[in-house]
C-alpha cells in the first residue's frame, strides 16, 4: 500500500498506538523525517495516551484472580480466525486513518469497563446501578470527545507538579481534562477547574484526584484552562492562585 501524499499525514494517532499494519508503518515511518508536524503530531498522542493510561490505571481486587482462574476451565475456545473479508479490510483501514487516537479512546473504555465491572461485583442494589449508569454516561461522552475528527491535546504542568492534558473537540463544544500526580488536597477543600474566556473565569466541575472528566460548560470561546484549590463545595470565583492556566490548542 502507497497512501498518497496527502494521506500519510492522517496516520500520525495509528502511528503512535502502533495500529497502522506493516505498509503503512513503513510509509509513515519514511514520511516522518521530513514532516516536523507529523513528529509533533505523534509527540503528542504518544503523550496523551500514557497520561490517560495512568490515570485510569487501577489495581484490581486480589480475590479477581482467584475468580478468573476458577472460571477459566468453563470457557469455551474461539474458532480459529478466519481471513477478513474485502469490506471488513476496507472498514479496518478506514478506521486506521482517522486523525484522532480512538484506539486511545477504545484503551480508556476498557479501563474504565474493567474498573467498574470489579466494582459491581461487590455491590448491588439500585445505588450501585444508578452510580454504573452514571459512570458510563460519563465514559460515553469522554469517549465522544476524543474520537472527534478534530480532537487537539494540549499538555502542561500544574504549579505543584501534575501533569495534566486537555483534549478539546470545536465539533463536540466539549473538552476533557486529565491529571496525573495531583498531590490529595487538605481537608476541605478540592480542585477546581475553570474556563477562561476574555479574561473571566467560569466554573468548569471539579476533580479531586487523579483520572479524567469531562469540563462543564462551554469551552467554544475559551482561551484557556485554569485549575485552583478552593473549599469542597466550589466556588463560584477563583479564591486562590491559579496551580495551572493552560492555553488550549487553535
Amino acid at each position: 500500500m502507497n497512501p498518497h501524499h496527502t494521506d500519510v499525514h492522517t496516520l500520525a494517532a495509528a502511528y503512535a498506538l502502533h495500529a497502522l499494519d506493516p505498509a503503512e508503518r513503513v510509509a509513515f515511518s519514511d514520511h516522518l523525517p521530513h514532516c516536523a508536524v507529523c513528529r509533533q503530531e505523534v509527540a503528542e498522542f504518544e503523550a496523551t495516551a500514557a497520561r490517560l493510561a495512568a490515570a485510569t490505571a487501577r489495581t484490581p481486587p486480589a480475590a479477581m484472580k482467584t475468580r478468573t482462574l476458577t472460571a477459566i476451565d468453563g470457557i469455551r475456545q474461539l474458532p480459529p480466525p478466519l481471513p477478513a473479508t474485502a469490506p471488513a479490510k476496507r472498514l479496518a483501514t478506514m478506521l486506521r486513518r482517522k486523525a484522532v487516537p480512538v484506539a486511545l479512546a477504545a484503551g480508556l473504555a476498557a479501563a474504565a469497563s474493567f474498573a467498574g465491572l470489579a466494582a459491581l461485583q461487590h455491590q448491588e442494589g439500585q445505588e450501585s446501578a444508578q452510580r454504573a449508569r452514571q459512570a458510563e454516561q460519563q465514559l460515553a461522552s469522554v469517549t465522544a470527545v476524543l474520537a472527534a475528527p478534530d480532537a487537539r491535546a494540549t499538555h502542561g504542568r500544574a504549579t505543584n507538579g501534575a501533569l495534566t492534558t486537555v483534549v478539546a473537540s470545536k465539533r463536540q463544544n466539549r473538552a476533557v481534562f486529565t491529571a496525573t500526580g495531583l498531590p490529595t488536597p487538605a481537608p476541605g477543600r478540592t480542585y477546581q477547574l475553570w474556563l477562561d474566556i476574555d479574561g473571566t473565569m467560569h466554573p468548569a466541575g471539579f476533580i479531586h484526584a487523579n483520572g479524567t472528566v469531562l469540563l462543564d460548560g462551554d469551552p467554544a470561546d475559551a482561551g484557556a484552562i485554569g485549575l485552583t484549590l478552593e473549599p469542597s463545595s466550589g466556588s463560584p470565583q477563583p479564591t486562590s492562585t491559579p496551580l495551572l492556566l493552560m492555553t488550549l490548542a487553535a
